[in-house]
């Protein structure tokens, strides 16, 4: 299945600040820099953090809009299921980085789970699931430094 250049570039160009929070927490030398130029929040679980947060509640709107393409109780469904990711960030990412690292990797396997019923129903594209995937996949090993 052939992913889409335009979602392909923008899905792993969302994947930067995951990999650069991993980077500079693995890279002690990396973050004291980035620190310095870039300021603090930008570096480490702050970014990852933060943009986690973001990213799984943009992901409610991308599942809302595949609900738009539904009619009747599949489109009920879908609306009610595609405010999970939204308020599962707002409810359970916080409380120190491990438990909100670790709540918003499993934020975002259980997307997988949304996304997969969204994809089996015909709305979302027949490339969905390999680009969701691949994406949850990095995601979730960049959190692992904050993690462990």
């Amino acid at each position: 299945m052939t992913i889409p250049k335009p979602p392909l570039l923008l899905g792993l160009a969302g994947l930067l600040p995951f990999v650069w929070g991993a980077l500079t927490m693995l890279f002690p030398s990396l973050a004291i820099w980035a620190s310095q130029a870039i300021g603090p929040r930008f570096i480490g679980p702050y970014v990852q953090l933060a943009y986690g947060t973001v990213i799984l509640s943009f992901m409610s709107g991308a599942l809302w809009g595949f609900a738009t393409r539904a009619t009747g109780s599949v489109a009920a469904t879908g609306y009610a299921l595609s405010v999970i990711p939204a308020l599962w960030a707002f409810f359970f990412v916080g409380g120190g980085p491990v438990s909100a690292a670790i709540y918003l990797g499993l934020g975002f396997i259980g997307i997988l789970g949304l996304d997969w019923l969204f994809w089996r129903q015909g709305l979302a594209p027949p490339w969905w699931m390999v680009l969701r995937v691949m994406l949850t996949i990095v995601v979730v090993l960049c959190l692992l430094p904050i993690i462990l």
